[in-house]
């Protein structure tokens, strides 16, 4: 299936379908070997993030929890 065809599939899924299909590519590319190279710039914000959590500085919400309310706002 090319590209525009999938694009067409997705546009008619309800809301919750494309999360969940979100989801599942995301599990996808997570699971796959390739790894991506990074651009320095995205280097240096994860750096930035990184020593913001070090020191105390952001606010932390447990993944798990997230995506519960984000099922039960979109089922």
């Amino acid at each position: 299936m090319r590209t525009e065809q999938i694009k067409i599939e997705i546009e008619s899924l309800e809301l919750s379908e494309k999360l969940l299909l979100v989801e599942d590519l995301w599990d996808s590319i997570a699971a796959s070997n390739s790894e991506l190279t990074l651009q320095e710039w995205q280097k240096e914000e994860l750096s930035r993030r990184y020593k913001e959590y070090q020191e105390g500085n952001l606010e932390l919400h447990d993944w798990h929890r997230v995506h519960e309310e984000l099922r039960e706002k979109y089922k």
